[in-house]
């Protein structure tokens, strides 16, 4: 997400670092070059416009130009400014009830959003911050829908209300709020019905759900790579049934972002959730301030932390740590470092949070085919030579090489970049000055 854009900006934004010393020409060929490339990145041109005009007044101040480190203080009316466009921090959280009484969210949005797989991961992220989850559904337009959301409901262990015997979405929808009532949940996700194009007989169901249950939250569900069209989309939703929050599907697979940076400024509703990939756990909370870090190539390294929290608990971290200190860092350890790096989003994702690595390192620096290769040749290995790689002579590499599908001249090639990388990982693990050089690197 944002590719395109995070590169033009991170390009932009190095000219600046550094500089004491800057001036009104600088700062306007710079604003010229920000405008061009939200242009490119499909954003909204008036919110482009908005976007440029106050960026200009802020930078043109004594702020910026009499300050002691006017390029820093350029690249922070910049990122004020991104912020401030992508939304309120405090806005973001989902509007909820206590737990004593139910809570009802309402999806809406085009038929092809991915409203219905969006409501399950909701359920999903809802039930594991301890919330007691029901969804309804209410979507009896598009053939299967019923029966695609009682699969997900499956999955991911929610109940689903359904009702076969009528085309009354407002009946199901009141019956499953009773039903969730009964049986104290404290949340129902509405599905609703979706349609390739707006149309009345779509709105008014809509405004009649509205109506009948009183949401506390009304989620417009867009596809990201619709781009400007999911906007107008949007603001016909806001006009006839009001909605509180946006959840953008398919993040992970628009380069431009155009919606996302659109949307929010159009309509004025927050962004509280991106959907990133199809699996269950693929919904993420919307950060506007580590978005904004993100897109001008800062990294974002408190969601890097939560992702490695996620993946590692601390007496893994410290095992590890140990065995690197010790030189005991085998290729079985490599192994599950390579696993827990998919788990985290992959490599690319992983750079996208790291400080300076975005723009400093080309996607030609990231093999991932060498990566799935390395996979393919420690998992052709027993055990013992995986803790060993002393014992690895030729008849060994003739075997795990024709195990893997690789020649032994890429064997030999693995084993010697872990027999360097694991040097490298134990001056890392003991040396405080290196610790903190190449923390200095990354920023942080």
């Amino acid at each position: 997400m944002f590719d395109g854009l995070s590169n033009r900006f991170s390009s932009i934004i190095r000219t600046f670092q550094g500089k004491n010393k800057i001036s009104e020409k600088n700062i306007s060929d710079a604003v010229e070059e920000i405008k061009s490339a939200l242009i490119d990145a499909d954003v909204n041109l008036r919110v482009v416009r908005r976007f440029v005009n106050r960026t200009m007044e802020d930078a043109l101040g004594d702020k910026v130009l009499k300050s002691v480190d006017p390029g820093q203080q350029f690249v922070k009316v910049v990122y004020d400014r991104m912020v401030q466009l992508l939304g309120d921090p405090d806005s973001q959280k989902l509007n909820l009830k206590g737990p004593d009484t139910v809570s009802v969210i309402l999806m809406m949005g085009l038929q092809g959003s991915g409203k219905t797989t969006t409501s399950a991961k909701l359920a999903a992220k809802l039930k594991a911050d301890g919330r007691r989850v029901m969804m309804a559904a209410c979507d009896l337009v598009r053939p299967a829908a019923i029966t695609q959301l009682q699969v997900l409901g499956q999955q991911v262990d929610v109940p689903v209300y359904a009702q076969t015997d009528t085309k009354d979405a407002v009946k199901v929808a009141k019956n499953a709020y009773k039903e969730a009532k009964r049986l104290q949940y404290d949340v129902l996700i509405v599905d609703t019905s979706g349609r390739m194009h707006l149309d009345e007989e779509m709105m008014q169901e809509i405004h009649n759900l509205t109506v009948a249950l009183e949401p506390d939250e009304k989620l417009f569900v867009a596809d990201a790579m619709t781009g400007q069209n999911s906007v107008s989309i949007a603001q016909e939703f806001e006009e006839k049934a009001g909605i509180t929050g946006i959840i953008l599907t398919k993040f992970d697979s628009d380069t431009r972002g155009g919606a996302a940076l659109s949307l929010r400024e159009v309509t004025g509703k927050p962004i509280k959730f991106i959907g990133t990939g199809e699996k269950m756990d693929g919904l993420e909370p919307f950060y506007p301030d580590r978005m904004a870090s993100r897109i001008l190539g800062m990294g974002d390294i408190v969601s890097l932390v939560e992702k490695a929290q996620e993946t590692y608990d601390e007496e893994q971290a410290l095992k590890l740590q140990k065995k690197m200190a010790k030189n005991e860092f085998d290729l079985q350890d490599y192994l599950e470092q390579l696993e827990n790096m998919t788990k985290m989003g992959g490599v690319e994702k992983l750079l996208e949070m790291i400080p300076g690595a975005k723009g400093s390192i080309s996607e030609d620096d990231i093999n991932k085919k060498e990566l799935v290769r390395e996979k393919a040749i420690i998992q052709s290995m027993t055990l013992t030579e995986r803790q060993n790689i002393y014992i690895i002579g030729p008849a060994r590499k003739r075997r795990i090489a024709k195990g893997s599908g690789t020649s032994v001249g890429e064997v030999g090639h693995l084993l010697k970049k872990f027999e360097k990388m694991r040097l490298n990982m134990k001056k890392l693990a003991k040396n405080k000055k290196y610790q903190s050089a190449v923390m200095q690197q990354l920023g942080m």
